[in-house]
């Protein structure tokens, strides 16, 4: 029989082994120890309903047994030489990313995370223009390495004291106050003057095509159209993060096909890999010849990192993943805007597929953000794993596994009626 340290001894040793910035949910955490496909089981063996996929990341589920043998299989054949060497998987996985990103991005970069990949992309992007400076959106998220920490515009994950300068922020595309359309005039106003006084120093603008951490955040859907036209004329780059939407998410296989452009560089991560550490920036011919310095990522896009992603993609395609998520969020959105009608608590229910978010108290986050928290221990103690962003912290993020049913959805709609009326 397994034997567990226990919730308690795990926060015990973390208080004494982690640094300080590392944080968790709940008051009283549970110590989970096994997952299969969107559940997730702790010491005791009670059973949670996982709406939050790790952040965005087990997209097809926990331990989902067809791409765990793809990866075991790997794992005892070939586990590393790095990218230097010539090994099949990789250059498989490229191949196959051509044919799943849109438009003529057809050169990819393997590295290990998201933040990896944005640092990247922004470096190619310096290369290719041959300018330093970057745009970014107010409340955006996309790293904690030195140059995505200076473009992220979410405060608390702005903690080095010493980032890049030559960053500058505009407003989202997005106000409950203001509302959309005039929010994303705002925001394009903003872009636009920030180009006439200094389009001749920027490299690119990056952004995420729905804010994640920042409170799953959509632009109108003409929005990433004119800002892509306003910043080719003055050459000026478009790096989309696809690090949290990407791979089905939002139903369309990256979240930029719902505004109808191609992005000139496009990074990713999390589902890719579905636990497996894999990301990745992608590019076109064009661009990608200018990235000719030496370059290598010691594990990026690994033996088994790569039979992991390719079995990932293999099943979401086989499994209709994408059509799927979009269908479910219209039915999770529908019982989500019903429970808003009985609880003024909720002041906004937004989102695209399978990424959604439930605002509350919008006109005061601070009192929102303790009913999140609340109704996180609650659902927590109802069986139901979800989870918490925005700028207040005051926003319930949805993000279940890919393969949720129907079913889980109800349940868990019901879980969240009940702890609403408890509170």
């Amino acid at each position: 029989m397994t034997t567990f340290l226990g919730a308690e001894a795990i926060l015990e040793k973390r208080k004494s082994y982690f640094y300080p910035c590392t944080a968790h949910f709940y008051k009283n955490p549970p110590q989970f120890v096994r997952g299969e496909m969107q559940y997730l089981f702790d010491e005791s063996g009670k059973t949670y309903t996982d709406f939050f996929s790790g952040v965005s990341v087990v997209a097809c589920g926990h331990c989902n047994p067809v791409i765990t043998e793809a990866t075991r299989k790997q794992l005892e054949t070939l586990q590393h030489t790095c990218n230097i060497y010539l090994t099949e998987p990789n250059v498989e996985l490229a191949e196959k990313m051509a044919e799943v990103l849109p438009g003529d991005l057809n050169r990819t970069f393997f590295v290990n995370s998201g933040s990896e990949a944005n640092e990247g992309a922004l470096t190619l992007a310096r290369f290719a223009t041959g300018k330093k400076e970057f745009i970014a959106f107010e409340y955006g998220l996309h790293g904690r390495t030195f140059l995505t920490m200076s473009v992220t515009g979410i405060p608390m994950w702005r903690s080095d004291n010493y980032l890049d300068e030559g960053v500058t922020f505009i407003p989202r595309p997005f106000d409950l106050k203001l509302g959309e359309e005039e929010a994303a005039k705002r925001s394009l106003d903003a872009l636009r003057k920030v180009l006439e006084e200094k389009g001749d120093q920027i490299a690119a603008m990056i952004a995420e095509p729905i804010q994640g951490n920042g409170g799953i955040i959509s632009p109108p859907l003409w929005y990433f159209q004119q800002a892509k036209k306003l910043l080719e004329a003055y050459n000026v780059l478009l790096i989309i993060d696809e690090v949290q939407t990407g791979f089905g998410r939002t139903g369309k296989m990256f979240a930029i096909e719902h505004y109808g452009i191609v992005p000139d560089i496009m990074t990713m991560a999390k589902a890719l890999g579905n636990g497996i550490p894999i990301a990745a920036f992608a590019t076109t011919d064009e661009i990608a010849a200018h990235y000719n310095r030496p370059s290598a990522s010691t594990l990026g896009g690994n033996p088994v990192s790569a039979v992991t992603a390719l079995a990932v993609l293999s099943y979401i395609q086989n499994e209709n993943l994408v059509e799927r998520a979009s269908k479910l969020g219209n039915m999770f959105q529908k019982g989500l805007r019903e429970l808003q009608t009985m609880f003024t608590a909720i002041s906004d229910v937004r989102g695209k597929g399978l990424m959604i978010a439930c605002e509350l108290h919008a006109e005061d986050p601070d009192r929102g953000a303790l009913l999140v928290d609340k109704i996180l221990e609650e659902m927590k103690e109802r069986g139901f794993i979800i989870g918490k962003n925005g700028i207040g912290r005051n926003v319930i993020a949805f993000q279940p596994p890919l393969i949720i049913t129907e079913q889980n959805i109800t349940e868990m709609l019901d879980a969240l009626k009940q702890s609403f009326q408890s509170k």
